[in-house]
């Protein structure tokens, strides 16, 4: 095993000679089959909004206060939190002080969803958890999601509060994500329903929703991604309404439930990026698992190895089939001081 002085991390991408074959594409690895026990909800009633964007519906209380946004179907196939956003629906959910917004994002994409091939329903055309900074939305390229976000940006720059619903696709412990600022980092401790808020960067192939600067600048908006458990699972419906109430509770005049709290802050040091097609980790490793001793080999990519830098790594989300230039996995410590 790799070793270093005490407390300086080690290299995590420890390079390897690498042939020329190496660099070719290897054979796809088939995906294993997915359990499905949930299906898409039924959204007509808000495909239309109630505010001139299709799939908002947007409601104004009698008091001021903060305007609330809750995000679903940024990926087609995760619609775990479209159902959440469903339910309150129907149930009349309404501000009784400042703003709130419910978001369908991208329901085009959940039109596409086959439960035989479950996971091709994540976009039309590209990642919409990329398209957010303001040079592509401002730009001449159109794309589905591209197009669809600048629909909604409206809604985003008036946002006080924004939270993301997200589920995962392997095995992982939920854990809710913010951006490094302040109010991302505090909003984070106090979304109910995980116990693990981890603060990162986000990803070189593009801008997230949440780090766009309305959120990741030095004013007061603040906006977290909640990963609420696999897809396709009723304990992530469940996460999720947890995670919403503790939202929007106040605001609302409903009960907020009595649910785990943020336990554990981590940050992110170390993004993985897979350079060739023949990532492959070492073992079927989950999120959140804590790796104790530094120099662990966690992966090979291609020849080069990747390797923990540091004692009780946390290995964030690894995507056990990751594409060339996908990240594949990142690696965060314990804060250093409280949040």
């Amino acid at each position: 095993m790799t070793c270093g002085p005490d407390e300086t991390p080690l290299p995590v991408r420890v390079a390897r000679p690498s042939l020329f074959l190496d660099r070719l594409p290897p054979p796809a690895q088939p995906l294993p089959r997915w359990r499905v026990d949930l299906a898409p909800p039924d959204i007509t009633p808000w495909r239309a909004g109630n505010c001139g964007i299709p799939g908002v519906m947007h409601y104004e209380g009698r008091r001021p206060g903060p305007h609330i946004v809750c995000v679903s179907l940024i990926h087609g196939n995760e619609f775990s939190g479209a159902i959440v956003l469903d339910r309150l629906l129907r149930m009349r959910i309404r501000p009784r002080s400042g703003r709130l917004s419910f978001i369908f994002a991208n329901p085009e994409a959940m039109d596409l969803f086959d439960p035989r091939d479950p996971v091709r329903a994540r976009c039309v055309e590209e990642d919409m958890n990329r398209v957010w900074s303001p040079a592509t939305l401002a730009g001449s390229r159109s794309a589905h999601e591209i197009d669809r976000a600048r629909m909604l940006l409206p809604v985003i720059l008036t946002a006080d509060r924004l939270l993301d619903l997200h589920s995962m696709l392997w095995p992982g412990d939920p854990l809710i994500l913010s951006g490094l600022s302040a109010p991302g980092r505090q909003m984070a401790r106090h979304v109910s329903g995980v116990e693990t808020a981890v603060a990162d960067q986000g990803h070189r192939s593009g801008c997230r929703l949440i780090d766009h600067p309305r959120f990741s600048d030095d004013g007061p908006a603040a906006a977290c991604l909640l990963e609420a458990g696999q897809h396709w699972h009723d304990s992530t419906v469940a996460r999720a309404m947890q995670a919403v109430l503790s939202l929007i509770g106040p605001c609302c005049g409903v009960p907020v439930p009595d649910a785990p709290m943020v336990r554990r802050t981590m940050v992110v040091t170390n993004v993985v990026t897979a350079r060739t097609g023949a990532f492959r980790f070492v073992a079927p490793f989950h999120g959140g698992q804590v790796l104790p001793a530094r120099g662990t080999l966690v992966a090979h990519d291609g020849r080069d190895e990747i390797r923990t830098p540091y004692d009780r790594c946390m290995l964030v989300m690894p995507n056990l089939r990751p594409a060339r230039g996908h990240t594949a996995v990142r690696f965060a410590h314990a804060a250093r001081s409280p949040e």
